[in-house]
């Protein structure tokens, strides 16, 4: 007789439901591992705030990565590390590097202002965002992985050279944006528009912060502090008294650039091609241009608020373009400080993405510009009044005081309390930031929404030279560098004035 152990031996009723059990448990288990991964692949049902099918949440989460991205350059290179190194020691002179880094900020405006608006249009007419997206992500790495030759002292064709690179990158960065921005609504339903975006900034800030922690813990600590995390030597060979650190800067952005853009490009969808060949679909975005600035009177409440926007934006990229250059003089800080400085920084800054989006959902995008922008007007104006031997303007500060502590860094009661301002700043311009764009996602034209943010790139940056150059002006005027940064106050509070006539509500294209 044979045993019930025999395999051979037929399986009893009970033993066969048991393996039925154990079988489908497994499948089970598998069909949920499978459907758990397939499900961030799949669409949700719905449109979304362009009556496009809402993308996946593999596609959503990855447009908000390219923010991730594309940001750690607004942070190495345009305030923390290559800015005060251009201004510093490429140019040699501080005041003279300030109106330069000032004047290439004002090209670029420019060449943004000629050429963005059309770009979007001609996007929107040919349908497809990608591909215009993938140029200029390639043009912005190429001109970032190239700074690395921008040398101490540069003259002549050098400095024509390092100049030229930065404008190319900021031209380039601020297309991707035309193109990102634009894919926002086109993948994500009206509730989670503020929350994405929120996110992105989040993770903008999020990678500045593993950036910069990088180059201090790899370039700049080593040799310096002799901490067990720390290497004795800087990395790869890298000589901290030519500056390399900081030269550093637009490579290392450059290569997470290349690497952290590669999901947008496999999981977020794109608008559906129109078929039409590039010449037509130009011809038919300069005439949607035309026609959208000849019709902005049924536009009139989108057109004032990009005309809002252009003033509080552009003081609020002035705060970047010369907070960093001020920060540096005013303390008289090296890059170990300035690294520093952009890490706590940038921790608020994140911070901020997601306070930007819940202020959004709470309070309405208009009342959320309110809070964030006037805030900083005000955070800004207390910063101002900050110097090594003073608080506040009003209390003075001995500079031979002791220490409030043993570490090396930020030890006096004026950087502390500069920096306190400074991370609310951060904060509040993070948020604004995110509120700015959503409005707009809130109040254009579905059918349009490609080439108002064609105008919407055209209202931030081709008139920065407005805000630059008071800069300078009062600064050239006063000779002094705070008189010179009250240009920014100025820009904020009168595009506040502005957003009094703009109401929160839906265009209908014409």
């Amino acid at each position: 007789m044979r045993s019930s152990n025999d395999p051979d031996y037929p399986a009893s009723g009970a033993d066969n439901a048991r393996t039925g059990e154990l079988s489908g448990s497994a499948a089970a288990s598998a069909v949920a591992e499978a459907s758990g991964f397939a499900a961030w692949l799949r669409a949700p049902a719905g449109k979304s705030t362009t009556g496009d099918a809402i993308a996946s949440p593999a596609g959503q989460i990855s447009w908000a990565v390219f923010e991730g991205a594309r940001d750690p350059y607004v942070l190495l290179v345009t305030i923390y590390l290559f800015a005060p190194y251009f201004a510093r020691f490429v140019v040699g002179d501080p005041v003279e590097g300030q109106a330069l880094w000032g004047a290439i900020a004002s090209y670029g405006g420019l060449t943004i202002a000629l050429l963005a608006p059309f770009l979007g249009a001609i996007a929107d007419a040919g349908g497809r965002r990608k591909p215009w997206l993938a140029t200029y992500t390639v043009i912005l790495f190429a001109a970032s992985l190239l700074m690395w030759f921008s040398k101490p002292h540069s003259t002549g064709w050098d400095l024509v050279f390092a100049g030229g690179l930065v404008g190319i990158a900021n031209i380039s960065f601020e297309f991707t944006a035309v193109f990102h921005n634009a894919l926002l609504p086109a993948i994500a339903p009206p509730n989670r528009v503020a929350g994405l975006s929120g996110l992105a900034l989040a993770l903008g800030n999020a990678s500045g912060i593993l950036l910069l922690l990088f180059m201090l813990i790899a370039f700049a600590l080593p040799g310096v502090v002799h901490w067990p995390f720390v290497p004795a030597h800087p990395l790869f060979g890298i000589d901290q008294a030519a500056h390399e650190p900081e030269r550093l800067a637009g490579p290392v952005a450059a290569l997470w650039l290349l690497i952290f853009s590669i999901p947008i490009f496999v999981f977020t969808p794109d608008r559906a091609s129109s078929n039409v060949p590039l010449g037509r679909a130009a011809i038919a975005g300069v005439k949607s241009v035309v026609a959208t600035v000849r019709s902005l009177k049924h536009y009139r409440n989108v057109g004032a608020y990009l005309l809002a926007r252009l003033f509080f934006n552009d003081g609020m990229t002035a705060v970047l373009t010369f907070g960093g250059i001020y920060a540096a003089t005013t303390f008289h800080w090296g890059p170990i400080q300035m690294i520093l400085y952009g890490l706590e920084l940038s921790v608020f800054a994140v911070i901020g993405g997601f306070f930007g989006g819940w202020l959004d959902d709470k309070l309405g995008s208009k009342r959320a510009i309110f809070i964030s922008i006037g805030g900083t007007a005000l955070a800004g104006l207390a910063v101002l009044t900050m110097a090594p031997d003073r608080i506040l303007w009003l209390i003075p500060y001995d500079v031979h005081a002791p220490h409030i502590w043993s570490l090396p860094f930020f030890n006096t009661w004026p950087e502390v309390i500069f920096l306190m301002l400074t991370n609310f700043i951060a904060v509040l311009i993070t948020a604004g930031y995110a509120n700015s764009r959503t409005m707009l996602a809130r109040i254009a034209p579905p059918e349009k929404m490609t080439e108002f943010f064609g105008l919407y790139s055209l209202s931030g940056t081709s008139t920065t030279f407005l805000a630059t150059g008071a800069v300078s002006l009062l600064t050239a005027f006063s000779h002094s560098q705070r008189i010179g940064l009250l240009a920014e106050t100025f820009f904020l509070v009168l595009g506040l004035a502005l957003m009094l006539f703009v109401k929160e509500e839906r265009t209908e294209a014409v």
